[in-house]
């Protein structure tokens, strides 16, 4: 088959599936929407143009070309609502060449040691607490990064695919499929990115358990779910950042973002049915690329008061970070559920660059 039938198969395979379920969840995989590391989360999520390292498989794939040594690993951990809900974050990656690069994250959101009181009863009506299980509501994501340096200098692109898992114990589960891309260019101080989300639209095919489900759902007068598809519409999040040298000693940079939604109108600061608008906004402060202070403004609302007034929030941000040698860390406290009435969570993150010893030539006489 030629790659002309190839591509016109693939845009008829798409547009029949977004025909087919026009009524895409406007709020479907929202997990994959919080973002990951703790120099982005206190950032305001501003950083799809100056991503560089091994987060780049999360937040702009065509960085992850730029990342130092020979191999890079990063992790992640924060918890909210008092520890009930982790999210939990792993990524590496490595070189193929000079101008090439690969990686795989994998991000978990997870509520465990949930209690499963549907076998309470016993065969007689009589409630014995040693029939009480638990179980995890989990969702998963696996990324798979491919970046590539361009012949044009300072151009750069990426692409990943992901593999989606969602699972609330023996209930219900999930698998999904989507494709990313972005694109960096940079030019003296400057640097632009794009990064689209979702690019062919991403689909999840849920799976309930009804034989689990249908006799406490008839007896508490809820309706069983049935099979089906859940779609998340593309998104498209452009980028620029400014960096600046202050000195011997101290580097600035800024970065404005903006999410870009085709899903109906949205509470965020422009909205309409064709698109909203949700811009963001980053700095970091470097001190000898030793120390770093960073703060960003993120989720700009308009919210009503009691009093019927409107009001505009947002929800700041602030970072730390340390780098010693081949070991970063990084430490925010953000508003990682991305609503007014959440508590602030506390992020903490970890990166190693590893670089492998040159072996040493003897020299032959």
């Amino acid at each position: 088959m030629s790659k002309q039938k190839i591509f016109l198969a693939a845009i008829f395979f798409f547009g029949s599936a977004l025909t087919s379920f026009s009524q895409a969840v406007k709020y479907s995989n929202e997990f994959l929407s919080i973002g990951v590391s703790a120099r982005a989360q206190g950032l305001g999520g501003s950083v799809v143009a100056q991503v560089n390292d091994v987060t780049a498989g999360y937040w702009n794939p065509a960085g992850l070309v730029l990342k130092q040594g020979d191999l890079q690993i990063g992790l992640q951990h924060a918890e909210l609502f008092a520890g009930i809900l982790k999210y939990d974050y792993g990524a590496i990656c490595a070189p193929i060449d000079a101008t090439r690069a690969v990686g795989l994250s994998i991000i978990r959101l997870a509520v465990d040691d949930i209690p499963d009181t549907t076998e309470l009863l016993d065969a007689d009506g009589n409630v014995d607490y040693n029939r009480i299980k638990s179980f995890s509501s989990a969702d998963y994501g696996f990324i798979f990064t491919y970046s590539k340096k361009t012949k044009k200098e300072g151009l750069r692109y990426g692409a990943y695919a992901k593999v989606i898992h969602r699972k609330a114990g023996e209930f219900a589960s999930a698998w999904g499929f989507g494709l990313d891309a972005g694109i960096q260019y940079q030019k003296n101080k400057w640097t632009f990115g794009v990064m689209g989300r979702d690019i062919t639209s991403t689909f999840n095919a849920w799976k309930f358990n009804t034989d689990k489900l249908a006799t406490v759902f008839a007896q508490t007068g809820n309706e069983i779910p049935q099979n089906g598809v859940e779609v998340t519409l593309p998104k498209l999040i452009p980028g620029a950042a400014y960096s600046f040298k202050l000195g011997k000693k101290f580097n600035l940079i800024t970065e404005l973002d903006a999410d870009l939604t085709f899903d109906g109108k949205r509470n965020v600061l422009i909205k309409s049915n064709a698109v909203s608008v949700d811009p963001h906004f980053g700095f970091e402060l470097g001190f000898d690329n030793l120390l770093y202070l960073r703060g960003g403004i993120k989720n700009i609302q308009k919210v009503e008061n009691i009093d019927a007034s409107v009001s505009t929030i947002a929800q700041p941000s602030l970072g730390l970070g340390l780098r010693i040698k081949n070991i970063s860390l990084d430490y925010a406290v953000s508003n990682i559920g991305q609503q007014g009435d959440i508590p602030y969570s506390h992020i903490f993150s970890l990166q190693f660059n590893i670089i492998k010893q040159k072996k040493k030539v003897a020299d032959v006489k």
